[in-house]
């Protein structure tokens, strides 16, 4: 067979490169998106952003990750504000109390700036969906965790968050739970204000009070190993059990020492990864139910995408762990 002589090849392969070089980039130069969270210090949250680090990379986006570096919802506010001002293509936003955010999320998405809630949900708010752990359901599984500890009888004390409406379903989730367990009673709530430090002054104050608790539930990430902390000082390692939530490295480092009986593991990474995602699809009109997501008469997106959540302790930390260090790094 005779083959095409390569002056003839030459034309059609310059053409061709042309008018591939000629077609319009999916995705614009100045494409940039804002993640605004709770908190930038502690692990939970940096987690979070390696999602948003390793989506933003594959996707060939600008991404900031931003927020104040402890808990104040009035400082994470100004950050939502600020990354307003810069006109992004999209933002996310872990609502630290879903009441403040409310109008400024709906006058962003007034803009045509497209807010995705991720972990923290504020859902009277006109953001297009939220990206999270179902939370009742989560606090369902710590209750159940505890009612079997305590053998149906006692009284625990909760470490939380107040006023965070993520936190406010996984209480009630946990009550829900109880119910099972007349027995079981819960005497005290602690606000630890996302901080392990108050966690440990509360709960050894009340070990060593007339109020001691029979078993300890905490519902974000700081509480199980502030507690852990406090009964480890105390002399009270594995006499009085903890459930915690997530897997901060202190976390998992307490199960391994007994002090925490078993946490409550959610995928910040994950939420961060497929919000990111989300958020690029509505920004360049993707999901082609409607013309244009702004003017469409229902979102194009999921309302709601639940990431699951798992429980690790002692029978499954050694292969948690052993996961975690293999997985590729941002």
């Amino acid at each position: 067979m005779k083959l095409p002589a390569i002056e003839t090849l030459l034309p059609v392969i310059l053409l061709t490169g042309v008018l591939v070089s000629c077609q319009q980039p999916y995705h614009e130069k100045d494409e940039h998106y804002v993640f605004v969270a709770v908190s930038t210090t502690i692990p939970y949250w940096q987690e979070a952003e390696a999602g948003l680090t390793d989506s933003a990379k594959q996707l060939g986006v600008k991404a900031d990750f931003t927020g104040p570096a402890a808990f104040s919802p009035n400082e994470e506010l100004t950050a939502f504000q600020q990354a307003v001002s810069q006109k992004p293509s999209g933002i996310l936003l872990a609502a630290a109390t879903p009441e403040i955010f409310r109008e400024p999320i709906n006058a962003a998405v007034q803009q045509g700036i497209p807010v995705i809630c991720v972990d923290a949900d504020s859902p009277e708010s006109n953001r297009i969906l939220f990206v999270g752990t179902d939370n009742f359901r989560a606090g369902q599984e710590s209750g159940r965790r505890m009612g079997e500890l305590l053998k149906g009888k006692g009284n625990i004390v909760v470490v939380t968050v107040l006023g965070q409406f993520n936190l406010g379903e996984r209480l009630r989730g946990v009550e829900e739970a109880l119910r099972k367990f007349p027995g079981i009673k819960i005497t005290k709530t602690v606000d630890d204000k996302g901080d392990p430090r108050d966690a440990y002054d509360a709960i050894s104050a009340l070990v060593q009070g007339k109020d001691k608790p029979d078993g300890i539930i905490g519902l974000e990430a700081s509480g199980g190993a502030g507690a852990a902390d406090a009964l480890h000082r105390l002399d009270l390692t594995g006499k009085i059990p903890i459930v915690a939530f997530d897997k901060d490295p202190e976390t998992l480092d307490w199960i391994q020492r007994g002090a925490i009986t078993a946490t409550v593991v959610q995928k910040p990474y994950v939420m961060s990864y497929y919000g990111l995602k989300f958020l690029d699809d509505l920004h360049h009109n993707a999901v082609h139910e409607f013309k244009d997501w702004r003017t469409s008469p229902t979102s194009p997106m999921p309302a709601w995408v639940d990431t699951g959540t798992a429980i690790v302790d002692k029978n499954n930390l050694t292969p948690f762990r052993e996961a975690l260090a293999a997985r590729p790094k941002p």
